[in-house]
């Protein structure tokens, strides 16, 4: 018998493309309501999963949008480009009539990338934000997770730039009545080189403000130091038409540790270098000794800040590189933050499957990435990688999340990772469409859409400081083409797709309308289908059910090979009663099976079904 816990915290306790950590904060005082469900194991390996939701039974999905990106109409695409040249989309820009173009993809959460003001090269000295440092700044419109000031917006993002904060506060609002949730990145472990605070309300002390910087470490300091060293600059290996902005040197003495763990006056190339890292009272070069008591400067500034975030009505954070902030961190602040809204949620970027659970756990988020795990395993099954094979999907539910498959957030794309129709990736969205049922169905927990993903976007072109480098640039002013298609100059109707990429959006709009809803998905236990008929190890089949719901999901992903399988239900399972007609819901075809104890599958090659049964 296996025991799946549901936890409800109430009150509860946080090269590379320059993204980074997640966190969030709390009392000491947490709430843990447990409750067991149980589930009789069968003979064969199963596991069941119980959901951890927010969302009154409905599974969360996310879509993550850039709004510098996704209302920008611009088409010149010059390489390095000015806003004036490549343009911006804007907080305005995210209309009722967009939003309901997202709700079309049953997403209930918008995750608003790039929100909170960041270094960039566009002057705006006229509103009192002094000009920042081109040698410290990524691109033009520069990284949104290099920040600026943590209590401003970024200012391309307003039509009127004076009143830019009111422009997102109306956002906020339109997407809430638009019943859809807001997200935004909470970036803890690393702040811009130029990190100043215009716009902190009164009382508030900026980091480093009262530092002692003759001491490498101090628990008090907010910074880390290299004594009696200037910061040097590392060099990019080619000239730009950045480059020119870049001769005067920037001025930092002494220099301060950059954000990826560095302690040197001399970060490389492919360092964080235009960010520092904050100081959570770890001393890391010394033994990694930790000064918790009495509790740190940093901490305390970072929960004012979650605290503003939440006032303005955000409904979660995405914490970028969670793990580079002490678990003891993430377990004081998400506690308090709360106490301010119990219905927050706390995205952890994470990477390493041996501290999921502590980080769940003990560090109180509620959903994590599973990127080291699904996304991995899945990328090498939609690039037809020789090495690539569906016991990594078994390994993700039955070993590296068992037990909590349902907190970890799932995902094809997002602005880190490349674009799936990309040349260095796949070459053709299409490809991905049975990692994409894989994703949706295989747990309880979120599933996210990266803007674009659902209209085939390539992420093509060398548009800054990324390169062409199979993702859509978050450094510099762009125009995304397909979703721009979609976009149709502000009508948000799709009237400039291609047959192909209407189709596309379709199947994912069917998908997440059969997953998000399903309680056999979000509820229900989960039975891997032993390898039957001409299955390979790149096909691969699992029930999902509960009391309410019997779902057979087959996914192939082999290019060539038709699956042709008699799939055999274990009596367990039939006795889950169904009065439903077999039917393939991602058609809404009824099958035509007489009652009985197999389903017989045929599958082209790359393509899925959701059987309900």
């Amino acid at each position: 018998m296996i025991v799946e816990v549901k936890y409800k915290m109430e009150n509860a306790t946080s090269p590379m493309n320059n993204h980074y950590g997640e966190q969030q904060q709390g009392n000491l005082k947490a709430v843990v309501y447990i409750m067991a469900i149980f589930f009789l194991v069968i003979s064969i390996p199963s596991f069941a999963q119980k959901q951890y939701t927010h969302m009154n039974d409905k599974q969360i999905v996310i879509y993550q949008l850039l709004p510098r990106l996704f209302g920008n109409k611009g088409t010149a695409n010059i390489p390095y480009g000015t806003i004036e040249q490549n343009g911006s989309g804007k907080f305005n820009d995210i209309t009722t009539k967009a939003l309901d173009g997202i709700k079309e993809l049953h997403a209930n959460y918008v995750w608003y990338t790039g929100v909170i003001a960041h270094a960039s090269l566009t002057d705006y000295s006229a509103y009192g934000i002094k000009v920042d440092h081109a040698s410290v700044v990524k691109g033009r419109a520069g990284s949104p997770y290099a920040i600026r000031d943590y209590y401003d917006v970024d200012p391309d993002l307003a039509v009127d730039v004076k009143n830019r904060m009111k422009e997102f506060e109306a956002l906020v609002k339109r997407t809430h009545d638009s019943n859809l949730k807001v997200l935004i990145d909470f970036i803890p472990n690393h702040v811009a080189r130029s990190y100043h605070s215009y716009a902190k309300p009164e009382g508030i002390t900026d980091f480093g403000a009262k530092d002692d910087v003759t001491r490498a470490f101090s628990p008090e300091n907010d910074f880390y130091y290299i004594p009696g060293q200037a910061l040097v600059v590392p060099a990019g290996a080619q000239k730009t038409p950045l480059s020119v902005h870049q001769d005067a040197p920037f001025q930092e003495n002494p220099a301060k540790a950059t954000g990826n763990n560095v302690f040197s006056a001399k970060p490389k190339y492919d360092d964080w270098y235009e960010t520092i890292k904050l100081n959570y009272g770890i001393d890391y070069q010394n033994g990694e000794k930790q000064y918790f008591d009495p509790i740190p400067p940093v901490w305390l500034k970072m929960r004012d800040i979650l605290t503003f975030w939440a006032n303005k009505g955000v409904d979660g954070f995405r914490c970028d590189m969670a793990e580079m902030v002490p678990i003891a961190f993430w377990n004081w602040i998400i506690p308090q933050l709360k106490k301010v809204n119990p219905d927050l949620i706390f995205i952890g970027e994470a990477y390493n499957p041996k501290v999921y659970r502590q980080y769940l756990d003990e560090g109180k988020f509620d959903y994590l990435y599973d990127k080291v795990g699904l996304y991995d395993g899945l990328k090498k099954l939609m690039r037809n990688e020789p090495n690539a094979d569906v016991k990594d999907i078994s390994l993700v539910w039955q070993k590296e999340s068992a037990g909590f498959g349902n907190r970890m957030l799932r995902f094809l794309e997002n602005h880190d990772e490349e674009r799936i129709a990309s040349a260095g990736f796949a070459g053709k969205a299409e490809l991905a469409l049975p990692a994409m049922v894989v994703s949706a169905t295989l747990g309880g927990g979120p599933v996210m859409l990266y803007f674009g993903q659902e209209v085939g976007e390539p992420g093509k072109g060398q548009e800054g400081f990324g390169g062409d480098d199979n993702r859509t640039t978050i450094f510099d002013y762009w125009g995304v083409p397909n979703h721009q298609k979609w976009m149709n100059g502000g009508l948000f109707d799709g009237r400039k797709l291609n047959a192909a990429q209407q189709n596309l959006r379709a199947y994912y709009k069917q998908l997440l309308k059969v997953t998000s809803t399903s309680d056999a998905v979000i509820n229900g236990g989960i039975y891997e289908v032993p390898a039957t008929g001409n299955m390979n190890n790149r096909m691969y089949a699992f029930i999902r059910y509960s009391g309410k719901q019997r779902l057979l999901v087959v996914a192939n992903f082999d290019r060539s090979q038709t699956l042709t399988a008699n799939i055999e239900i274990p009596d367990q399972i039939l006795k889950v009663k169904s009065s439903v007609p077999v039917t393939e819901l991602m058609t809404d075809k009824k099958l035509n099976i007489p009652p009985g104890t197999s389903i017989p599958v045929t599958l082209a090659p790359v393509s899925a079904q959701v059987i309900e049964f």
